[in-house]
């Protein structure tokens, strides 16, 4: 296709512009009504549920950490019993890196990527309404059983030979390994809609070159869940099976070893902190240059520097079991691994540091937040090469040192970032702005109470306060800095409260936004806010990195698709020159049913192995139905 044939639109085919966004509304939009929001598999709508979904989940979870600061903010104290508290200190690392953190990060990257590349949907439209069905269904069981008293007590980590048949009673740890599987069946399912969708359905012209940083972020987290998540499934799976059906995987009387429960987890539970952070490093660079007024420093230094962390992340995971009893030989690699990280890292920082020392810095509430990612990852970062040190580290385990550590670099890494970039893209997802007042206040709460809290937390662990214990006496040098820790989580929780009031209020009685309202560069700036449900009335053509705006400039745009039915562009993966048309998939209700088919299977399964093959029957049938044709080239999966 020539830059000619390229720039011609679908106007060529005698159609009114306006006449063009009707029949495109008509073909790419979801019924109304409640079967049709069930149905719906518009990508917009189904990451906007993630996102709530997932932020429900983190007020829950920081309720449990309020808890938790209530319980140590005295010693032997009374408010939480040991057997409760076991629970909520479960709950709340469950909740947080598996309901919230990871589900949250995929969810930007469901709304925006499609956005940025310049297509119409994700791939697999119906998976994707799938995978958030049964991240909802994971997530109710976890917290159903909470509210039944039979929440999972055994740790986020759940440690063999504690969650094993010999000492894990009842169906709470099965409960925690279930919703492992129910999150990360999800978790994988995006990842996969992701890499297609990049690597496929780029907008003609946007060569991996030209992709945006943001996209660079996404994909490389996609490639993460594809090769980490498959451990915890199988980690959870052998649990299972070692609590229902007796088999010894992790028993070392019969040949097992509970050491390779460690292995399995954190060869998962070391990535996934980069699948929460490297989303957040393409969020930064997203929206950094929108409010210092020049493109990103280093471009290529930032996609080389996300590449090589994903890489890296694979070779950190036992630095968490440095004081098992491992080789010196093999703890000396991962001691050299867990510091060559650092390097990629410093890259990106560095970079972010020469786009602001370049530009005109507006210091607006997303940049805020951004200034606040660095400073405290910077402080995460220090200590986390610090715990790398194996004597280090034999010092330090499970203190409250690693507490803090690992709260800098997930809320500092992540957290602040994902709230930068709430008020950034805001006005993109609701058409309306969120309050600079409010954003500016929610702002210094968060910062000042964040590390009003977890600094002290170091200090803390240096005097020798353990963690995951549920009170301590009081001739041990740890009261006062607790009750400050508690009392300064108050002023961290009130921040938050800020923040979520601006958005509920923003999101029905904010200033309208426009289509562009931070002059950004990036594609998504290109339609209206919020998004048509068909994204762009023209698929664009990119010749360059740098966007104009629409006020600056009209896009060039592909010809060829069809407004009477859905088709999306796939074009090739280095140069993303147009290849072919491809239908995309109509709304169904069967990926829903499916999901409930499947939530049924699973948390029988629990109770009976013969769930496995009974409940094989229905989700064998909701996806027959889900596949079968329909007759015409648009309805087909």
């Amino acid at each position: 296709m020539t830059q000619d044939q390229a720039s011609a639109t679908v106007t060529d085919l005698g159609l009114a512009d306006a006449e063009v966004e009707r029949q495109l509304s008509v073909t790419w939009g979801s019924r109304p009504g409640f079967w049709g929001a069930i149905a719906t598999v518009d990508h917009k709508i189904i990451a906007k549920r993630y996102v709530v979904t997932a932020f429900v989940f983190l007020i829950l979870g920081g309720m449990l950490a309020l808890a938790m600061r209530l319980q140590l903010a005295e010693p032997e104290a009374r408010f939480i019993g040991p057997d409760r508290y076991n629970q909520i200190f479960t709950m709340h690392g469950s909740n947080m890196m598996f309901l919230f953190a990871v589900p949250v990060m995929e969810a930007m990257g469901v709304y925006f990527v499609p956005l940025l590349v310049g297509t119409r949907n994700i791939a697999f439209p119906r998976l994707n309404a799938f995978s958030y069905w049964i991240f909802l269904f994971g997530g109710i069981l976890l917290w159903l059983s909470f509210a039944l008293d039979t929440a999972p007590d055994v740790g986020w980590f759940a440690y063999v030979p504690l969650s094993g048949p010999e000492y894990g009673s009842g169906k709470r740890a099965d409960i925690w390994a279930q919703m492992i599987t129910f999150t990360e069946l999800s978790a994988l399912a995006v990842a996969v809609e992701i890499v297609v969708t990049v690597f496929k359905q780029r907008a003609p012209g946007m060569s991996l070159d030209k992709v945006p940083v943001l996209v660079w972020a996404m994909l490389v987290m996609s490639f993460l869940v594809i090769m980490a998540m498959p451990a915890i499934m199988f980690a959870s799976s052998t649990l299972i099976l070692d609590r229902l059906v007796g088999t010894q995987f992790y028993n070392p009387a019969e040949g097992g070893d509970a050491l390779l429960w460690q292995h399995l987890f954190w060869f998962f539970g070391h990535p996934e902190v980069y699948i929460i952070f490297v989303p957040a490093v393409g969020m930064v660079s997203t929206i950094l240059p929108a409010f210092v007024g020049r493109p990103l420093f280093g471009y290529v230094l930032m996609v080389m520097a996300l590449i090589t962390t994903g890489i890296l992340s694979f070779g950190l995971w036992v630095h968490h079991m440095f004081t098992v009893g491992l080789p010196r030989l093999g703890e000396s690699f991962f001691t050299a691994s867990s510091m060559a990280i650092s390097i990629p890292a410093g890259i990106q920082i560095f970079c972010w540091l020469a786009t602001m020392w370049a530009g005109r810095p507006v210091f607006r509430t997303p940049f805020l937040f951004v200034i606040g990612f660095i400073v405290t990852f910077v402080i995460g970062g220090l200590t986390g090469v610090m715990v790398a040190s194996v004597p280090f580290d034999t010092q330090v385990h499970d203190t409250y040192f690693v507490v803090a550590h690992f709260h800098y670099v997930l809320i500092g890494g992540a957290v602040f970032p994902l709230i930068g970039a709430i008020y950034y893209w805001f006005p993109k997802m609701t058409g309306r702005m969120m309050s600079e007042r409010l954003g500016r206040r929610a702002f210094w709460l968060i910062f000042i109470g964040f590390h009003l809290t977890f600094f002290p937390m170091h200090i803390l662990g240096l005097v020798g306060m353990p963690r995951r214990v549920y009170t301590y006496q009081p001739e041990l040098p740890w009261g006062s800095l607790n009750l400050f820790v508690s009392l300064s989580s108050l002023v961290l929780a009130l921040g938050f409260l800020i923040f979520f009031i601006d958005a509920f209020r923003s999101w029905r009685y904010g200033a309208p936004a426009g289509p562009n309202p931070w002059n950004a560069t990036t594609l998504e700036w290109t339609t209206s806010s919020p998004p048509p449900s068909y994204n762009f009335r023209r698929i664009p053509v990119v010749d360059a990195r740098e966007l104009p705006s629409p006020e600056n400039g009209e896009f060039a745009v592909a010809s060829g698709l069809r407004t009477d039915r859905r088709e999306l562009l796939v074009t090739s993966v280095v140069e993303a020159l147009p290849e072919a048309r491809e239908s995309s998939p109509a709304d169904s209700v069967w990926p829903f049913w499916a999901a409930i088919a499947t939530s049924i299977m699973l948390i029988w399964s629990m109770f009976s192995p013969w769930a496995v093959v009974w409940g094989s029957i229905p989700i064998a049938i909701t996806l027959i139905a889900w596949f079968w044709p329909k007759g015409s080239a648009e309805d087909e999966s």
